[in-house]
């Protein structure tokens, strides 16, 4: 006889297979991330659920615990929509953002960059994300969005944000899980994106935020270029 699935085993089955693709050969790993789209993402552990700029429709988020912590990177529609905010977060949940971020939420409590916050022995830092190259300053200005370090679990997490390939990126170390964007012309190309991962020697690297204004960046070329010369795994989620 046939084995019928029925849809709900089956998102439950790819959110699995998604998860532990990123946590690494361990599929018991204390920390799961689900991607949802875009920059938006979730990150569970059995203690804490964070999500990462919550943006879309608030559906998308029913099949997961209502979040302890958000993260806001930015202020731009796709990473900041309040509606969403509001129809997701409960009374408990503490919201981090930049000041611009907290300011338009009318609540929150500010990260700047270079600034960090214990939360029930997860320290969270805020890590600057701006452009560099002179065509691109106005999309992202330094000193306005955040990027973020969590470290959970012993495990170093970083978010980029919306960043070029910034120094403070490049110096950044221990990182075990780093998600990457590059959604040209508005941040990174998938040559800076490679060349500053070369440098800052993550374990684990996730593409996310590669819609940009043509389409969608060439993360298979990203992961050549980083396979090839480093010492590094690029996993390829599916954002879109």
């Amino acid at each position: 006889m046939r084995q019928i699935i029925k849809p709900v085993a089956m998102v439950f089955f790819i959110s699995i297979l998604f998860t532990g693709m990123v946590s690494g050969s361990d599929m018991n790993s204390p920390i799961k991330f689900h991607p949802i789209k875009h920059a938006t993402m979730v990150i569970q552990s059995k203690t804490v659920t964070i999500y990462v700029d919550p943006v879309g429709d608030p559906e998308l988020f029913s099949q997961y615990p209502k979040p302890d912590l958000i993260l806001i990177t930015d202020i731009h529609r796709d990473h900041l929509n309040k509606e969403v905010v509001d129809a997701v977060k409960h009374p408990g949940t503490l919201i981090i953002a930049n000041k611009d971020a907290v300011t338009q939420l009318k609540k929150g409590r500010v990260l700047n960059n270079g600034e960090s916050f214990i939360y029930k022995e997860i320290n969270i830092e805020a890590i600057p994300a701006y452009n560099l190259t002179t065509d691109r300053l106005k999309f992202h200005p330094r000193g306005r969005g955040n990027g973020y370090v969590i470290t959970m679990f012993g495990k170093r997490i970083y978010l980029s944000g919306d960043t070029e390939d910034i120094p403070e990126m490049r110096m950044l170390k221990d990182i075990d899980y780093a998600f990457i964007c590059m959604n040209s012309p508005y941040t990174m190309t998938e040559d800076q994106a490679a060349s500053a991962v070369l440098e800052f020697k993550p374990k684990v690297v996730i593409p996310y935020h590669y819609r940009g204004k043509n389409g969608f960046s060439d993360i298979d070329k990203f992961k050549n270029m980083v396979e090839k010369n480093g010492d590094i795994q690029v996993e390829l989620l599916t954002w879109y």
